[in-house]
């Protein structure tokens, strides 16, 4: 073969080299030893197999149930909430604002690029029991005569007690990536064109029916791919609470997610088979969920 015909696979051999070291390796190297048990400090000799017990054993093991629960418990909760709130708040600030809205839709995107541990540490000092904001604010509000009935009058323990780590946790993360759906929502606003709105407004619809038959169903496209990212990174949810929550308490089984679960069996347990086998099985319910949400979102496709 002439150096002419082998110059375009030599320049694109880099990607290729790197993305089956990094990428394709790892891989399929996870599915081989979820049907294996491993110590990883014996060697790949102290490899041996298994099977599908692993799988087995995870299925009927109660904690991934458990963990499996918060999981999709922090997906409805934190998630939908996230498109709930910036679905309407892009379409404000893309009709009512104009010069301030880069400096807006920056202050609610800054989160979304901020360091997780950076964010922990705020909020742990926000949520703290005795020197909180949070219930310091909850302490002056207790003043008031028709709200002081309704609230704690002793400082709340945020992060310390199982019915309150769960809400607090997903707060953080519904604020953390709100930026990012405002952001995904205004940039597809921005693309509908102007003289639609123009037309519908001449005719007699007002603004519900502009955004009920106009605005909407040209965002669907939009709404799949953002509800499919909060989909996918909230069932893969690990920062927030395994940084905000101390994994040796008790308390922080409220909040353990599958992924903070297989992480345990895989750097606590020493049993990598038995993460491998966790970590397929969650993406199997990530694809599951997938798929019924483009189901949802391309149910009215074409009709």
């Amino acid at each position: 073969m002439k150096t002419k015909q082998l110059a375009p696979y030599l320049f694109i051999a880099p990607f290729f080299i790197l993305f089956a070291v990094f990428g394709a390796f790892p891989l399929l190297f996870s599915v081989w030893l979820s049907l294996h048990e491993w110590d990883p400090a014996a060697g790949l000799a102290a490899m041996h197999w298994v099977g599908l017990e692993n799988y087995q054993f995870a299925l009927t093991d109660p904690w991934f149930h458990k963990s499996l629960y918060n999981t999709l418990w922090f997906a409805l909760v934190s998630g939908l909430p996230q498109h709930l709130v910036a679905l309407p708040l892009a379409c404000f600030i893309h009709r009512s604002l104009k010069r301030s809205r880069d400096a807006v839709v920056a202050a609610y995107f800054i989160p979304y690029i901020t360091s997780s541990v950076a964010i922990a540490l705020i909020f742990t000092t926000l949520y703290s029991r005795d020197y909180g904001a949070v219930n310091a604010l909850l302490a002056e509000m207790t003043r008031l005569p028709l709200l002081g009935s309704l609230l704690p009058a002793s400082p709340v323990d945020w992060l310390g007690q199982a019915s309150t780590t769960k809400p607090a946790v997903a707060f953080v993360v519904f604020w953390r990536y709100l930026g990012w759906n405002l952001v995904l929502y205004l940039s597809a606003l921005q693309t509908i064109d102007k003289d639609l709105h123009e037309a519908a407004r001449l005719d007699g619809a007002g603004e519900w029916q502009q955004f009920r038959h106009i605005t909407l169903p040209l965002l669907r496209p939009m709404m799949f791919f953002a509800v499919t990212l909060t989909l996918i990174g909230n069932l893969q949810l690990f920062e927030e609470p395994f940084i905000l929550v101390d994994i040796e308490k008790g308390v922080s089984q409220s909040v353990m997610t599958t992924a903070i679960f297989m992480y345990r069996l895989a750097f606590s347990e020493g049993d990598f088979g038995a993460a491998s086998a966790v970590s397929w099985l969650l993406f199997f319910v990530i694809a599951v969920l997938t798929w019924f949400n483009s189901r949802l979102f391309g149910r009215h496709k074409g009709g």
